[in-house]
């Protein structure tokens, strides 16, 4: 069955702001999500990004800057891998994710291109 990467965009300043027990409300809204992906067949894994914004490698000479924050203040934070028989479906399987009450999800079809797993 094609797989499809849910990618969570949002602006990483919220998640500083929030007190203890609301980011702890917040991830078991994910959690949640991803328990309800599995028991529906759908969920094949999910990981959440470090605040570390990372290096950025760019052209032929590898020139390598610090992470995407100086170009956009809305950044990645972690994806899900997930299971739909087409984009239509993997689309509507996200749209009642928690992310969407504070960032965008963007689906894209991910083609295998290494050994079997």
């Amino acid at each position: 069955m094609p797989q499809y990467l849910l990618l969570l965009y949002d602006d990483p300043s919220g998640w500083h702001k929030l007190r203890p027990e609301e980011k702890e409300t917040a991830m078991g809204q994910y959690r949640a999500w991803a328990e309800k992906a599995q028991k529906a067949g759908f969920y094949v894994r999910a990981n959440k990004l470090t605040f570390d914004p990372g290096k950025i490698i760019r052209g032929p000479k590898a020139r390598v800057t610090d992470g995407p924050y100086s170009e956009t203040k809305e950044v990645l934070g972690g994806y899900y891998l997930i299971e739909a028989p087409n984009y239509d479906e993997a689309v509507r399987r996200s749209l009642d994710h928690p992310h969407l009450s504070h960032g965008t999800i963007e689906v894209r079809e991910i083609e295998v291109t290494g050994p079997p797993q």
